[in-house]
């Protein structure tokens, strides 16, 4: 089993979503965050004199699943093309992580392994 994590544009969330039900995926969840990367934040509007102030932290949108390995190229590219931006993909776009899980246990049955996901 992997746990695929993916940290998106806020904005991308509904695309990413219908993304992930269409690969396969039946059930992840989603969390916004703030954080900082790469991109170093951002310049926002601040007043009303047109001033602007930097925000280091920008909101962005957590979303996490665990599916079966079988199932980690599609979950990831369907990630990749509904979260990256029209052309070449912008700064910002987010980031994927990919790792193990070492057991899935559902709370109701006490199933375990896949047929707990």
């Amino acid at each position: 089993m992997l746990s695929i994590e993916a940290i998106v544009k806020p904005e991308r969330v509904n695309q990413v979503s219908a993304a992930l039900l269409e690969a396969g995926c039946k059930g992840f969840y989603y969390l916004n965050v703030t954080g900082q990367g790469g991109q170093g934040g951002v310049e926002v509007l601040v007043g009303r004199g047109g001033t602007t102030a930097g925000r280091s932290a920008v909101p962005k949108t957590l979303i996490r699943t665990v599916v079966d390995d079988s199932m980690e190229t599609a979950v990831v590219q369907a990630i990749l093309d509904a979260a990256r931006s029209p052309g070449e993909g912008e700064i910002g776009d987010g980031k994927i992580f990919v790792s193990e899980v070492k057991e899935a246990i559902r709370v109701r049955t006490g199933e375990t392994g896949a047929d707990a996901i």
